[in-house]
């Protein structure tokens, strides 16, 4: 038998298989493939004529296939990259493509030939460059900057002969000066006009282009103000700096009562401004000081003319107890500079803690240090000064802590908007003194200061660790037990017995969801899930906890027969934890999961602690009035028992209360210090052993559930004794409902 071969092609003819395609002939078919840089229209890369054709594949689609800097061109059947304008390839060839190891440079202008003229000098950006006048020059279109020869920088005296009015201008080291005419003096101080202010504010605004809408709205107000004194009076004398110092600090209390920016760059951003600003008006604030007090802002300023100032100054807030100490000399800087004026400002920010705790990228970390906390009120202090990143005489800071803690834990930092988007940073500054009280920093330059007070990692981690998982294993087992217990053997429900159901059942959860899924932070929309049903199961156990302590002091001290209605215990047990987690998570809900653990961060760790820290107190009252009861009672059960075994039954109950009432978690609050380890220890064991605790109690402490676990087991192991079992059991029951209606508490 003779078979045709598909892929013989007629003189003049495309194949069977089209354009851009091979044809392979089988045995009694044939296939096709597409040649190098096309692909078939099925997407496999054997396909027949009548099912497909070979199209381009455009390898421009894919992401970043020429790399960066580079632009990609299809072709057919291939492609090429090329450099962007402004880079050269490494290896100096024009086109190339992925796999030649070609990569894009940048191409450095400045040190080639560029347009920039004299006056100016070049500054390379990525791709491009551009060109900034030198000091004491300028473009007469008011542009910052410029590239090509269309402009060039020129006296800035000649380009507006008007800049000083009626005063004659000259060209300065820094920028330029007005002199009085003859005939008139002051006092040799070199006025810097205003127009030069508000330039200094639209540079601001150039500068600050990506940043967050309040501080834009901050800037134009600034430079608007400023425009319209200028424009009020042509003389600088007339320039009223109160009204723009005003403005500036409303505008600051309006941004800072809005709430946390919880963003660092927006942070380095308002810093940034407000130093700024300050510099810019304070030469224009009548001499000696301005103060000025606010809801969130406190500031005293202080102002000298000629003669040049010596000695030390010193500024202090009143709403925080902040100080500092300096020369004068620090604050008008360069003797043969000194422009007539010497101005230092302390600023204090009420609230601004809220939003700079947690980036501490630049700090120096000891060992044994797991984080960092803002433990004073953040300061920005500013001289007119402009050369201030190494001062030969350091700034002396007096700041008071917020909170009371260990001498030897604070680190005196400042905001360093340069570090990664804006991180406080230690560098330059070192603690001097420190006590309880406050703390003294030394720095060798100016910026926004606050004091760090250090929070420390837990000694003996794996050994903590090793005790929480086998903890929290047997509370599982055991209080599963409980849970079967309680919910099974009728002979003792009650209203008592429904409150230890619940308390087990919320623990058995909460220990499930902390050993499962507290380090759990891959996923950050499941980290936060896993936090909010840790926070409702966990506070749910301390309102089971708080209904214990209420029904066992009703049981001991007040003997009511009387019990808690299902429908009112339910509202308390698990209305109230609802409550409480869906305002949080309404109000804050980025406050659920952290970057270590699935569990509440510092904003809403008190959503958490507020409520324990309540019940806790309800339970101690209740723990002392019961535990007193108790020790009554024990001096009554048997005249001639021995003192020591008294004593020893009563530790034994009052602990196992203690223990029940979860009133261990007080030693949960000494876990912020270096030197708790006992306290650690102690936190650790109580909490991960409760479930054990609660078994051994209610359950093998109860005479009457014994019996019943007697009971069960004489069933599995006698089964031929069922029926007098049977007959034991239900002549005990009525006997068993009797003590419980006694309201007498069984331990």
């Amino acid at each position: 038998m003779i078979y045709d071969d598909e892929c013989v092609e007629e003189s003049g003819q495309i194949g069977i298989c089209g354009k851009n395609a091979t044809c392979h002939n089988t045995y009694g078919s044939y296939y096709c493939q597409c040649v190098d840089g096309y692909e078939s229209t099925t997407k496999t890369v054997n396909f027949t004529a009548d099912k497909g054709e070979c199209q381009d594949i455009n390898e421009c689609l894919q992401d970043n296939i020429c790399g960066p800097n580079a632009k990609c061109t299809n072709a057919f059947p291939n492609y090429s990259c090329s450099c962007n304008t402004g880079f050269i390839s490494s290896t100096g060839v024009e086109t190339f493509r992925q796999g030649d190891n070609v990569t894009c440079k940048d191409i450095d202008e400045c040190l080639e030939e560029n347009d920039c003229g004299q006056n100016a000098k070049c500054i390379n950006t990525l791709g491009s460059y551009y060109c900034v006048c030198n000091n004491g020059f300028g473009l007469k279109s008011g542009k910052l900057n410029f590239t090509g020869t269309q402009e060039q920088c020129e006296d800035i005296c000649m380009i507006d002969k008007t800049i000083c009015g009626n005063e004659t201008c000259h060209r300065g080291a820094s920028s330029y000066y007005c002199e009085c005419r003859a005939g008139f003096t002051n006092y040799g101080k070199k006025e810097y006009p205003t127009k030069l202010m508000c330039d200094a504010f639209k540079e601001m605004d150039d500068v600050k282009l990506q940043t967050f809408q309040t501080a834009c709205d901050l800037l134009i107000q600034l430079k608007n103000s400023c425009l319209a004194l200028t424009e009020s009076e042509n003389s600088p004398s007339h320039l009223d700096g109160y009204d723009l110092l005003e403005r500036l600090l409303s505008a600051i209390d309006d941004l800072l009562s809005g709430g946390a920016f919880n963003d660092n760059k927006k942070i380095s951003t308002f810093l940034d401004i407000v130093e700024s600003a300050l510099r810019l008006i304070g030469p224009f604030i009548k001499p000696p000081r301005k103060t000025r007090l606010s809801n969130y802002t406190d500031l005293e300023l202080l102002v000298r003319n000629l003669p040049l100032p010596k000695g030390p100054v010193s500024l202090s807030s009143s709403s925080n107890q902040t100080r500092v100490g300096m020369q004068w000399e620090t604050v008008a800087g360069d003797p043969s500079r000194y422009p007539g004026f010497a101005v230092v400002s302390l600023l204090s920010y009420a609230n601004l803690n809220d939003s700079a705790n947690g980036f501490f990228q630049g700090v120096k970390r000891e060992k044994g240090i797991k984080d960092f906390k803002i433990n004073s009120k953040i300061i920005t202090v500013t001289v007119s000064n402009t050369n201030t990143s190494h001062l030969e005489e350091p700034v002396q800071i007096t700041f008071h802590h917020l909170n009371q803690a260990d001498k030897n834990n604070h680190t005196c930092v400042f905001w360093d908007s340069s570090l990664d988007k804006g991180a406080w940073s230690d560098r330059g500054c070192y603690v001097k003194e420190s006590n309880l009280e406050y703390t003294v920093c030394s720095c060798h330059h100016l910026s926004s200061f606050a004091v760090l007070m250090a929070l420390y990692e837990i000694e003996n981690k794996f050994e903590l660790q090793l005790i929480t998982w086998v903890g929290l294993s047997l509370s599982l087992v055991c209080l599963f037990i409980c849970i079967l217990t309680f919910s099974l053997i009728r002979s003792i429900k009650s209203p008592r017995t429904t409150i230890h159901l619940h308390l087990c059942i919320t623990l058995f959860i909460s220990n499930l969801i902390f050993l499962a899924g507290i380090s759990q932070t891959e996923n950050k929309v499941g980290c936060a899930v896993v936090a909010g049903l840790l926070h409702f199961f966990c506070l749910a156990a301390f309102c089971w906890m708080c209904l214990e302590g209420i029904q066992l002091f009703r049981m001991v001290v007040l003997v009511f027969n009387t019990n808690f209605k299902t429908l009112y215990m339910m509202a308390g047990g698990y209305g109230v934890p609802a409550v409480i987690v869906a305002i949080s998570a309404l109000s804050n809900a980025k406050g659920y999961g952290t970057e270590k653990h699935c569990w509440l961060d510092l904003t809403l760790i008190w959503a958490f602690f507020g409520p324990v820290c309540v019940i806790i107190v309800v339970n101690i009252v209740f723990f002392l009035i019961t535990v007193w009861k108790l020790a009554q009672k024990f001096s009554s059960l048997n005249p001639d028992l021995h003192s020591l075994q008294k004593i020893k039954a009563f530790i034994i109950t009052a602990v196992a209360q203690l223990c029940v009432l979860g009133i261990m978690w007080i030693f949960g609050s000494f876990q912020f210090d270096k030197g708790t380890i006992v306290m650690s220890y102690l936190f650790t064991i109580f909490g991960s052993f409760q479930g054990v605790l609660l078994f051994v109690m209610h359950c093998l402490f109860c005479k009457q559930v014994r019996d019943e676990y007697g009971n069960i087991l004489s069933k599995l192991c006698t089964p031929q004794k069922k029926r007098y079992s049977e007959f034991s059991h239900s002549s005990k029951a009525p006997a068993s409902k009797s003590s419980q209606d006694t309201g007498e508490s069984r331990i």
